[in-house]
């Protein structure tokens, strides 16, 4: 076959096709997809016929009781979720503008920024429009960025875990991420003074789970100080039940500053004091690589910026 044509592409491939690469990449399955598609089975394997001829390769291996996607094919589905999500985003906003709307916004965050900067600058967009619809997702610097680039948000409030993430994202900084180890106002060593991390590390301790990155800058920290990770532990990425069992139970926690400020305002948890240190690391605002925001995304953007600026000049101690 010859060599495919950006034009040939262009020309040929209709959203049907994607939306049938994607539902049999969910499925792998020909008869699940054709009713998910309100579509025969024979129509379904003729127009995947179609675009595996196009494209000059198998997208799935027809197996007994399965289709997985094809190496190559893999590629092809990524393709296609990512042009069906943008396509489900551009739907959206002009359903919503038609109707008098003012768009939407699908935004992420880290547990850092959602605690703070996020819901500070949500409540500032949403008086200029009081229709934008706003979406938030609170997960992991990492997930976020995949999600960025499958184009399920339009901007996240992350950092950079790793260098080769600054290849495919853009980064503003916004302000660092300050971390604190934390007990409950009962806690046997609520008021114990300076303490050493020997004496820390066979206490129940919660955290981050084993992966993500402040998990990785903790165990870092205890091994730089020749002291073993804690063992005793329990793992959650959940910050409901991350605070209800430190304020509950005779635990060790170590988190932002900015999730547990209120309830060291209010006494309900007390800061240790200990050699552990984390320099602080920013986070900022993470967006797809030389894609410029435009709209309300635009506009959010400006809203964080402005309000980290105002925090850096108000001479924050905690920065």
């Amino acid at each position: 076959m010859s060599e495919l044509s950006f034009s040939t592409f262009c020309n040929w491939l209709k959203f049907r096709h994607l939306v049938l690469v994607d539902t049999l990449g969910r499925t792998r399955n020909m008869h699940l997809a054709a009713q998910q598609m309100n579509l025969s089975q024979p129509a379904i394997s003729k127009m995947l016929k179609e675009i595996e001829s196009l494209l000059g390769f198998a997208l799935f291996e027809r197996q007994p009781r399965s289709m997985p996607p094809t190496a190559l094919g893999e590629h092809v589905l990524r393709y296609a979720q990512i042009a069906l999500n943008d396509a489900h985003s551009f739907v959206e906003q002009i359903s919503s503008l038609r109707e008098g709307g003012h768009g939407h916004l699908k935004v992420g965050g880290i547990f850092a920024a959602t605690a703070l900067a996020l819901p500070e600058a949500i409540l500032q967009i949403k008086e200029r429009w009081p229709l934008l619809s706003i979406e938030v997702v609170e997960q992991t610097s990492n997930h976020l960025m995949q999600m960025l680039e499958e184009k399920k948000l339009d901007l996240a409030i992350a950092r950079f875990t790793d260098q080769a993430q600054q290849q495919r994202y853009d980064f503003q900084p916004l302000e660092p991420e300050p971390f604190c180890i934390v007990v409950n106002d009962r806690h046997p060593l609520a008021a114990a003074g300076r303490l050493t991390l020997q004496q820390l590390v066979d206490l129940p301790w919660i955290l981050y789970p084993v992966g993500t990155p402040i998990r990785g800058r903790m165990e870092l920290a205890f091994a730089e100080a020749g002291v073993r990770m804690p063992r005793n532990t329990i793992d959650t990425i959940s910050m409901q039940t991350f605070l209800q069992v430190l304020k509950r139970g005779p635990m060790i926690g170590m988190l932002p500053h900015a999730m547990v400020d209120p309830l060291l305002e209010s006494g309900q948890l007390k800061t240790l004091d200990t050699p552990l240190h984390l320099v602080p690391q920013d986070y900022g605002i993470l967006t797809r690589k030389g894609e410029q925001l435009e709209g309300v995304a635009l506009e959010f953007a400006d809203i964080l910026k402005d309000n980290a600026r105002l925090k850096s000049h108000s001479g924050d101690p905690k920065r």
